[in-house]
């Protein structure tokens, strides 16, 4: 076990700190989505020329650029327009940084493999710790090339991120190659034109405390009422009073309606996104806000009542019930999901298994449900796997970030806690000590089964071995308890039943009598016995 790497702790996962909900915009005059259009797509463009200026300006950007960008757009809009727009464009700009710095510590570890195996003789065996040779020359070859491909690679994204150059697409990169592809996506030329105009337009606002409904920009009054404020060029196209439009439809959110509404009638911040999807023809709007930061629960606990161990797999979760002990209670349960299809099914096929998950952990009666901590980052590159093809798209299509996100936030509105665990050698381990050991004619273990057992125990605090080795002096209890399951203060211990009578092992019975007669055949069995267990007298000596 010398090549085992040092585990790291587990930990009681932050919840949530935002909310985020959703409703349909209906009944929508054709006057209204005119309006709509118009305010989207001119704060688009403000949005589009923000995003420019704030690339251009690269790491000598300040508070002195960010104001006059500011100023600037509050001319044609409005100032909290404008302030909307620059710290969207900001966040924008930082998220395409911390993806530039992945991307070159992928093309890194690329080259760092790469290099690796060229310095090998080919068709040398490779390790479970390091990858070997590759099979011929001509792989060897064409390696060779990739390798000075990457490092090209490695060098222009370096010199970009010192420079402080990201390149940034506004609607998305994916959907305007896409406008290369229209047959594959099965789009016309007007539908792809939609949906990108529909993605780079900008109808959002951020929320103020103090100031009425919580948002002066985009309005929602208690009883579902939505007014935005215009632009100065638009200001025209106003039906009320200062220069704001009020919609004819009516909102009322369904889920956490009670909680946003207490918020806009004590005049707290709510922030707006109003958009259009143009596949159904649907326009939404989505109110978020954020919560106070909650204390975690410590750790112990969260391990009071016990754990449910959490195995997550490419299509299904593979999940065990364990009490404080660490010892399994039941049977294993697995929840399945489809990854395929759109972003959309996948998403609802992820949010259905985890809702499956946390009522059946709130039935048991557990605190917290234990997960790995995975990510996936230095295991998806093509240099590492090599033709292990479906392996990397396997690990690929799990959504660990967004699953974990999820899973915190679902499990926090039922009182749930979240541990993460380290990930290392829990599948192996928890086949190697629980996957036998528990299956049944009638009970199916597989690896993944043992695996749910191996992780809930880490985050019990337990080795994920069943029992520690017997005590070194004898086969009483001297050197310690014999188990890991139970701490030395718990009631019972482990080992035989008491002897029915100070008999010898292997003797006779005091009354002379076997306990079970020889059998006729071995086709016919004894009835049942009769014999119950009593507790003898203790005997008194004068």
């Amino acid at each position: 076990m010398g090549g085992v790497r040092e585990l790291a702790a587990s930990f009681v996962v932050s919840g949530p700190c935002g909310v985020a909900v959703r409703d349909r915009l209906k009944h929508l005059t054709p006057q209204d989505e005119r309006v709509l259009r118009a305010v989207g797509e001119h704060q688009g463009a403000l949005a589009s020329r923000d995003l420019k200026a704030r690339c251009a300006d690269g790491l000598e950007h300040g508070a002195d650029t960010w104001a006059a960008r500011k100023r600037e757009l509050t001319g044609v809009s409005s100032s909290r327009i404008a302030g909307a727009i620059t710290k969207a464009t900001h966040d924008q700009w930082a998220l395409a940084r911390r993806c530039q710095a992945a991307y070159i510590q992928n093309l890194a570890a690329g080259i760092k493999t790469l290099r690796h195996r060229l310095s090998l003789p080919v068709g040398e065996k490779g390790t479970k710790r390091a990858a070997g040779g590759y099979r011929s020359k001509s792989e060897w070859f064409r390696k060779s090339r990739r390798l000075a491909m990457l490092e090209v690679r490695h060098t222009a994204a370096v010199a970009d991120w010192r420079a402080g150059r990201v390149r940034v697409v506004r609607g998305g990169k994916r959907l305007l190659n896409t406008r290369h592809h229209l047959t594959e996506a099965q789009l016309t030329e007007d539908e792809w034109r939609q949906r990108w105009e529909a993605e780079r337009w900008f109808l959002a606002a951020d929320g103020e405390s103090g100031k009425r409904f919580g948002n002066e920009t985009i309005r929602v009054t208690p009883d579902g009422e939505v007014s935005i404020k215009l632009p100065v060029p638009l200001a025209h196209l106003a039906n009320t009073r200062h220069g704001r439009y009020t919609l004819t439809a009516r909102i009322a959110f369904a889920h956490r309606g009670a909680e946003w509404a207490d918020r806009i009638e004590a005049n707290r911040a709510v922030a707006y996104r109003i958009h259009l999807d143009t596949d159904r023809g649907r326009w939404y709007l989505t109110a978020s806000w954020q919560r106070p930061l909650v204390k975690t629960v410590p750790l112990e606990t969260a391990r009071a009542r016990g754990m449910i161990g959490v195995d997550t797999n490419a299509d299904h979760f593979a999940a065990y019930r364990l009490d404080r002990h660490g010892n399994p209670i039941g049977g294993p349960r697995r929840f399945f999901y489809d990854l395929s299809g759109t972003a959309g099914h996948r998403d609802a096929q992820i949010r259905h298994a985890l809702t499956r998950l946390i009522n059946w952990a709130v039935r048991a009666g557990v605190a917290a449900i234990g997960i790995e901590d995975l990510d996936f980052t230095n295991e998806k590159t093509r240099e590492k796997h090599g033709r292990r093809k479906r392996f990397r798209q396997l690990i690929s299509g799990i959504p660990t970030a967004k699953l974990k996100a999820r899973l915190v936030s679902m499990a926090a509105e039922h009182g749930l806690s979240v541990v993460a665990v380290d990930p290392a050698y829990t599948s192996q381990w928890g086949g190697q000590h629980w996957q036998k050991p528990l299956a049944t004619p009638r009970r199916k273990m597989s690896r993944h089964d043992a695996a749910g057992i191996a992780i809930g125990r880490r985050a019990l605090g337990h080795p994920v071995r069943r029992r520690t080795a017997p005590p070194p002096h004898d086969r009483s209890d001297r050197a310690g308890h014999r188990t890991v399951q139970a701490g030395p203060g718990t009631r019972g211990r482990e080992g035989t039943r008491p002897p029915t009578t100070d008999r010898p092992p292997g003797g006779p019975s005091p009354s002379g009598k076997r306990k079970r007669g020889t059998s006729a055949s071995n086709t016919v069995r004894d009835a049942p016995s009769t014999h119950r267990w009593v507790q003898d007298s203790l005997m008194h000596t004068g």
